[in-house]
């Protein structure tokens, strides 16, 4: 799509005024992304940018069909000059699409979104326990019948944005290593490169859900320089969102699952034993209410039904299944003590399926935290429950790609005026 619109990526070295211009264009995107529709004094505002500036940055993007104006009517009562109508900027809806596909323990789901962020289409379809291969082609042919039923082309598609729970690669598109197919790598530019021209991305989980609490505090005034989002479920995920030195968004996941909650503890599904994991989730939750041996396999994925018999039985009083959660609290406590020590004091988001049993967990999450000097120091942090965690994925796909893709076309900046000119 950057291609036909004459914005693809290009190579030679930029001016310093070009560099700039680069700059201004990005803010005005970043503007209009965060905020929605904006008239020209309001993009000037947001930026800090001169009207004139933002007179040619915008007749510029508009020209290149990434932008488009609207009129808003004057609304009664309201003195607005002489009763013209306001016009406002914004994305342009048609100039590309992104796909984001969120793979669970059970589930994919696949979301088609255009260049303005609204939501086209969405359907899920069943994860099963194939091999890659087989892995491959169900994403490939969803991929495919998504845009297909919506009837756009693969090259309108900017970006398609996939995450999963797991280790992902850094640097590249790779699944390492998934709680479902294990150290299975899966290689979603060698998947999909030869099909599609979009760029493709991949995330942990638990990062796009930190991404998404960062920019919702961001929207909302309140300054938070730094958070943790802590996923509860299957899995356990964990996503640091934070201001850089420079004051930029930092937003990384380190692999808290599996970092090391007691030593030569229980079997883990990674095959190491006493991950926090190995205590947290649901498996182990099960693995523990039932006194099963705890170096016996975990199973592969635990139906929430069986997780709540296990809580209707703590909240009956049943002192087994009252342990099966304080010990899953308390992994979680110490984990978060060792977070602390390392990254310091921070509010804590808890999501995912198994905030409904937070009441359950509760007791054992403060002993743990209470074990670590930080805590003592500095008092317990803010814990606040956000369980809606799919809505936040959601959210961090778009933030994400849509700031990637924003980028994409900035750098191709010296193309606008050649794209306009050719349209």
């Amino acid at each position: 799509m950057l291609t036909r619109m004459g914005l693809a990526k290009t190579g030679p070295t930029r001016t310093g005024t070009e560099q700039l211009r680069q700059q201004n264009s990005a803010l005005v995107l970043s503007a209009l992304r965060r905020q929605g529709l904006l008239a020209h004094t309001e993009i000037g505002a947001a930026t800090g940018l001169a009207s004139a500036t933002v007179s040619a940055i915008t007749a510029d993007l508009e020209r290149a069909g990434i932008i488009e104006k609207s009129e808003q009517p004057p609304q009664p009562g309201i003195a607005s000059g002489r009763g013209r109508p306001r016009v406002l900027f914004g994305q342009r809806r048609d100039c590309g699409y992104v796909i984001t596909a969120s793979i669970s323990s059970d589930m994919i789901q696949y979301s088609l979104v255009d260049y303005a962020g609204t939501l086209l289409d969405r359907f899920s379809e069943p994860r099963g326990q194939a091999d890659v291969q087989a892995f491959g082609q169900a994403i490939s042919a969803a991929l495919e019948r998504l845009v297909t039923r919506s009837r756009i082309e693969r090259a309108a598609v900017l970006a398609i944005s996939i995450s999963s729970k797991g280790l992902v690669d850094a640097a590249h598109p790779v699944l390492l290593w998934s709680p479902v197919l294990g150290a299975a790598a899966v290689d979603f530019s060698d998947l999909l490169g030869s099909s599609w021209a979009a760029r493709i991305i991949l995330s942990n989980e638990t990062l796009l859900v930190a991404e998404a609490l960062r920019a919702r505090q961001a929207k909302s005034g309140e300054v938070v320089t730094e958070l943790a989002a802590l996923s509860l479920g299957h899995s356990i995920g964990l996503g640091i969102a934070r201001q850089s030195a420079s004051g930029e968004a930092e937003v990384l996941a380190p692999n808290f699952g599996h970092m090391l909650h007691l030593a030569q503890g229980g079997l883990c599904r990674c095959g190491a034993r006493g991950c926090i994991e190995a205590y947290a989730g649901f498996y182990a939750i099960l693995r523990a209410a039932f006194e099963v041996p705890d170096d016996t396999i975990p199973a592969k994925f635990v139906p929430v039904v069986e997780i709540d018999r296990i809580a209707l039985q703590a909240r009956q009083g049943h002192r087994r299944a009252q342990f099966a959660f304080r010990q899953a609290g308390v992994a979680f406590g110490n984990g978060l003590s060792r977070l602390f020590s390392l990254h310091g004091h921070m509010p804590v988001f808890l999501t995912g399926p198994g905030t409904r049993y937070q009441d359950l967990l509760q007791a054992g999450l403060e002993e743990g935290l209470s074990q670590s000097q930080t805590v003592r120091l500095s008092g317990m942090p803010k814990l606040t429950v956000v369980a809606d965690e799919p809505s936040l994925v959601f959210e961090g796909h778009q933030n994400l790609a849509f700031s990637l893709v924003d980028r994409d076309i900035v750098l191709a900046r010296p193309n606008l005026a050649a794209a306009a000119a050719g349209a």
